[in-house]
């Protein structure tokens, strides 16, 4: 963690007592709970530290002149002018807070520190933050727009214009517009760094082509929380809780990493309690009290344990389960299996189960409910736990039991880990939200809230209509319930003849090396049958860009605008990065048309790429997607930025206009002052609101309890003769019985259960060696592509050795250091072996997000890419070679020739098959593999690949689908989340009802 002033040493303490200046203020000291830093408050200036206190950051008022001494100038004493500018991390999905340096005499940014006054990061970063300044002052970023100069892959260039970009693209995208082919244009994306913009966007040019990274990131922790509250995240109160639980290491691997991680420790120097399931002793493994190393996809057994111990035990919230989870359905559903559902893998189209009602007696018994639940879930004692898990039986117990103890200040989280790697890992997070549910621990303080309380989302000026139409490549049939579009089987989809692509918008994504599978991907991005037009946008080179035929270099955070909200605690804030050179020149009394114009070379920012794009498309309005283009001030006029970002500030963030009035200050200006403001301190128990006497006004009562609106949606229920907002979901409570999953075909997984991953040691050959691999964990220091051009990153890792036990490297004769070779079901990587006590027996290990490559001399990020030979060794077989390893080059930036590491990690997704899980729609990332020593031809990072056996792979998963419609001949439930959503005709196939 980064953030001066912190800490204060007792030598520090020491002197100031003798100095008779009298007791020192710590500015950030937190003193409970996730209370504002001092020095954010409203006295003087608002800003400042008290009169005396040490300084961990300038005041406010000395943003636009700051001057302190220059560290390169030491031993000299020479000042240097600086004007700060706030704006966001785009390292990350956490939106942490930066403070730009710009040097007032050279116009430069010099460093990125924290921004104090954000309310999610609250002036400190974790590394990636101020490796900011390493991406934007690389020497080998992609300053200029670039056009293919010869084939797919031959990285052959030429410099274009933007007028020139803008020109072609849109020449291709109105042709498809016109000709009636919007499926054919698709915008896919990695990390969205903002808030509904593109969305706009797509829905004004009437497009269904939203495709993200969800699939191969979060899709099945989302689908079990959305069953469970409506929302498809979880919003942990870590500050304020007694007993944390995290899955997998969360910490480093997931998004929020430093807003989580502060809080957890702050939580923990309170005597909070910290357990960790986990088969590998992360870093967030070792800081906790109970490091459950779990057998790799038997979390879900261990969590109904616990939950079983809690019930048995009668340590549940007894009043909040009656009065917020749907028992009554329970007690009147007729197809809820005797059993509750399988401990095994998916049948390949099963039927749906039938059976007896699992809860006899009238609806409103109480009492029979919680008997019938006991029952249920009987058979998940920690013996079987232990049994499944390797966990003992005992610390299962203990662990339940602290739970109950910190009863409503229980948090906890699950996002990738376990939920992303394994068949059926939807229902781990399905069970980890009982144990919120039977704790009372349901947005409370110190609980676990919907994300959706904690995030804000913005109102945008003149919102386009929804766009009609289903685009098949991105929600397919046989996933009605995916979360969300089933991305990175696209290529899949495409040379099975689903589909093609006039146009094909990448934007801070690289899936050939982000998604498994990758020479697929090279395979349909270098048919330009298939992809007619490859747009990168990306402010970075990548192995992507490389099959592209416009590279269009968009900004690094510091270089764009954006606003962004996160959940990362239990109050509601919005952030708002912006171009910093812009704003800093700006200040100084210039005027700029577009933010390349001030950016490095004529690096843009998509928000004023889109504006322009859409005009081109559009030129006359005759296809009515000018109109949205228009600004809100100048009838008729083309939009700019700076109107777009003040509409939103003026009309969409509650309390802004006023905080912003009270100092003088335009919504905009604020902004662009302080960097963040916080919307609400905190959000709790927000489904206990009473609806007003307006919203009942013209409700209906139904039969279930109900409150329906005029549309006929639900928008509350009555909770003990009260009118309430509740939950997002059908029955706006909390669903242990999810009717979505009875209604689309899964009834035997309409409650938590446990399903038996696809590699659970049934699925596994012991006899030949068979282990799991779980690659699913990165380093806290990793960022997707866009480490790569971070020097200072990569000079901190640059490895991702395959992590073996002490015991299995004995029995395969292996040290730390010796190559290994790792066999998938496609094909195998050689890596290097590192011998551990700190993973289970029987799992290997290996970081993503190491492993970068390029094909030619000089082809980018040569911090942290091996040049390799990729070599097509007959139909469908690949082989990728290294060539060179990392090694010292002479550029702008005299670190380039001091570069000491070699190695760049191995690219082992490549090896992958997509795995996608019938449901959810996510990629199962664990493997099944063997693992060898490597032979005398084997190299360090050599890989080989069998694409026509990834093939049959994808079809064998696909057989384990059950289709839509649905009921009412739906695609996908009403109800479920979907990016730019369509018509509600549009959910409807050709042969169904409409909805």
């Amino acid at each position: 963690m980064s953030g001066r002033g912190i800490r204060i040493s007792r030598i520090e303490r020491f002197f100031r007592r003798l100095s008779g200046k009298g007791p020192l203020v710590v500015p950030g000291k937190q003193t409970g709970g996730d209370k504002p830093l001092p020095y954010i408050g409203t006295e003087g200036d608002g800003i400042a530290p008290s009169r005396g206190a040490l300084s961990a950051y300038p005041p406010v008022k000395q943003w636009e002149h700051w001057e302190e001494f220059d560290a390169h100038a030491w031993p000299r004493r020479v000042r240097k002018a600086y004007t700060l500018v706030p704006t966001v991390c785009f390292n990350c999905e956490a939106a942490c807070g930066l403070l730009a340096y710009v040097d007032k005499e050279t116009q430069t940014i010099r460093r990125f520190e924290g921004n104090p006054l954000h309310p999610g990061s609250r002036g400190r970063n974790c590394a990636k933050g101020p490796a900011t300044i390493n991406q934007i002052h690389d020497p080998e970023r992609i300053l200029y727009p670039l056009r293919r100069a010869g084939r797919r892959g031959e990285e052959s260039w030429e410099r274009i214009s933007w007028d020139q970009a803008l020109g072609e693209i849109a020449a291709r995208l109105r042709a498809a517009i016109q000709d009636g082919r919007r499926d054919e244009i698709m915008y896919h994306v990695g990390r969205p760094g903002h808030e509904r913009y593109i969305e706009r966007v797509l829905k004004a040019w009437g497009v269904d082509g939203h495709n993200s990274h969800t699939n191969v990131c979060s899709a099945s922790a989302r689908l079990g929380y959305q069953l469970w509250t409506g929302s498809d995240r979880p919003s942990p109160d870590h500050a304020n809780a007694r007993f944390i639980l995290l899955l997998s290491a969360h910490l480093e691997t997931g998004h929020y990493f430093n807003p989580h991680a502060q809080r957890i420790i702050e939580a923990k120097m309170r005597g909070a309690k910290l357990a960790v399931l986990d088969p590998r002793l992360s870093n967030t493994a070792s800081m906790s009290d109970y490091w459950l190393p779990t057998r790799p996809g038997s979390e879900s057994a261990v969590l109904l344990a616990m939950a079983h111990v809690i019930l048995r035990e009668n340590l549940f919230d007894r009043e909040f389960v009656r009065r917020w989870v749907n028992w009554e359905e329970i007690l009147r559903e007729p197809r809820i299996p005797k059993d509750g559902g399988h401990s095994a893998p998916y049948p390949a189209n099963a039927e749906p189960a039938e059976g007896e009602s699992g809860a006899a007696g009238e609806p409103g018994d109480f009492d029979r409910f919680v008997d019938w639940l006991k029952r249920h879930y009987a058979r998940f004692t920690p013996e079987l736990a232990e049994a499944e898990s390797g966990i003992p039986a005992h610390t299962i117990v203990e662990v339940a039991r602290e739970i109950a103890r910190a009863g409503s200040a229980f948090s906890a989280h699950l996002w990738r880990g376990s939920a992303a790697g394994h068949l059926g890992g939807w229902q781990v997070a399905r069970a980890l939200e009982l144990l919120s549910v039977l704790a009372g621990a349901v947005g409370t303080r110190g609980g676990t809230a919907p994300a959706s309380w904690n995030k804000f989302a913005p109102k945008l000026h003149a919102e386009p209509p929804a766009q009609s139409g289903w685009n098949e490549l991105l929600f397919p049939p046989e996933w009605p319930l995916s979360h969300y579009e089933m991305s990175f089987l696209l290529p899949h989809f495409l040379k099975s003849g689903r589909g093609k692509l006039a146009v094909y918008f990448t934007r801070v994504y690289n899936p050939v090396w982000t998604n498994p599978d990758g020479f697929t991907w090279i395979e349909a991005l270098s048919d330009e049958s298939l992809v007619g037009c490859h747009v990168a946008l990306t402010p970075t080179w990548s192995e992507t860009a490389l099959f592209a035929d416009y590279i269009l270099p968009m900004g690094h955070a510091g270089e764009r605008h954006d606003v962004q909200s996160q959940e990362t605690h239990a109050g509601v804030w919005v952030s708002f990065r912006q171009p910093v050179l812009r704003a800093a020149r700006e200040r100084a009394g210039e005027k700029t048309r577009f933010t390349y114009e001030t950016n490095p070379g004529e690096v843009w920012e998509e928000d004023e790429f889109w504006i322009e794009l859409s005009w081109r498309i559009d030129p006359d309005g005759a296809l009515g997607i000018r109109q949205w283009f228009e600004s809100p001030y100048r009838a008729g006029e083309k939009l700019t930025v700076e109107e777009y970002y003040r509409w939103l500030f003026e009309n969409a963030v509650p309390g802004l206009p006023e905080a912003a009035a009270a100092q003088g200050l335009t919504p905009l200006e604020y902004m662009r002052r302080y960097g963040a403001f916080e919307i609400k301190r905190e959000a709790y128990e927000r489904h206990e609101t009473e609806l007003s006497k307006a919203e009942l006004q013209d409700a209906e009562l139904a039969r279930d309890g109900r409150l329906l609106g005029k549309d006929g949606g639900a928008i509350g229920v009555m909770v003990d003769g009260v009118a309430r907002r509740g939950f997002a979901t059908p029955s706006r409570k909390l669903e242990l019985l999810s009717t979505t999953l009875l209604d689309w075909s899964w009834p035997e997984q309409a409650l938590p259960d446990y399903i038996h991953s696809h590699v659970h040691p049934d699925q596994l050959d012991a006899a030949s060696g068979e282990m799991v691999l779980l690659p699913t964990f990165r380093l806290p220091t990793m960022i997707h592509t866009r480490s790569g051009n971070a020097k200072w990153l990569a000079e901190i890792s640059h490895r991702n050795p395959v992590l073996i036990h002490t015991g299995d490297a004995q029995r395969l004769g292996l040290s730390t250091g010796d190559l290994v070779k790792v066999r998938t079901e496609i094909g195998y990587f050689v890596n290097r072996a590192y011998v551990t006590e700190g993973i289970r027996p029987g799992v290997v290990a290996c970081s993503h997000h190491m492993g970068r490559w390029r094909l030619s001399e000089k082809g980018g990020s040569r911090w942290s890419s091996a040049r390799v030979a990729l070599e097509r060794r007959g139909a469908g077989v690949w082989r990728m070679r290294q060539l060179e390893g990392i090694a010292p080059f002479q550029s702008a930036d005299p670190d380039s020739a001091r570069i000491w590491w070699r190695e760049p990690g191995v690219h082992q997704n490549l090896t992958f098959p997509v795995q996608p899980d019938p449901v959810s729609g996510m990629h199962c990332w664990h493997q099944k593999v063997r693992v060898e020593k490597a032979g005398p031809g084997d190299r360090y990072g050599d890989i080989e690949v069998d694409t026509n056996r990834s093939m049959e792979v994808y079809r064998r998963w696909l057989e384990l689908c059950r289709p839509g419609p649905g009921p009412d001949g739906l695609r996908r439930p009403l109800w479920l989340a979907r990016p730019v959503r369509p018509t509600p005709a549009s959910f409807t196939t050709r042969s169904g009802a409409a909805p």
